[in-house]
């Protein structure tokens, strides 16, 4: 089983935030370019995620639940910013997947101020659309049509 196989639903964000920072990091995977001691806040409130996260070990685990509610299909529209000689890198991108509990599709934007040293992540400040994830979280289950009713019945 390969090291971060339980994490394989966030793969595209994954995938898309190393290669967004290319060869400023270290590591294959996300959790390889992050310090053990890496700060990742989030700057919006959403029930069960902490604002902020310190730890890689906490993280790996606040990002577990993630997993377990969300599967992420893509990743895109990515726009990078670096600045501070590469130190600090600004990137904006989407992020669409499907709750997993009731089948909702879920679209969100981010932006997310990223601070490296020596060639890891030692800082995350995250910025998303709260609205955009408050409706996914919230939304009902779609009705599907009974069996053998009329569809403009549905």
């Amino acid at each position: 089983m390969p090291k971060y196989a339980a994490y394989e639903p966030a793969a595209p964000c994954f995938d898309l935030v190393r290669g967004a920072l290319g060869d400023l990091v270290d590591g294959v995977h996300f959790f390889d370019i992050v310090t053990d001691d890496v700060v990742y806040e989030v700057l919006y409130d959403v029930p069960g995620w902490p604002r902020v996260i310190k730890g890689r070990t906490e993280l790996m685990a606040a990002f577990r639940g993630y997993v377990d509610n969300i599967a992420v299909q893509s990743a895109d529209k990515l726009i990078i910013h670096k600045t501070d000689h590469g130190h600090v890198v600004v990137i904006e991108y989407e992020v669409h997947g499907t709750i997993l509990a009731t089948g909702v599709k879920y679209n969100n934007r981010f932006c997310s101020i990223i601070k490296i040293g020596n060639r890891r992540i030692t800082h995350w400040r995250d910025y998303m659309d709260s609205l955009a994830a408050w409706n996914a979280l919230t939304a009902a289950m779609p009705r599907l049509p009974e069996v053998g009713a009329d569809v403009a019945d549905a």
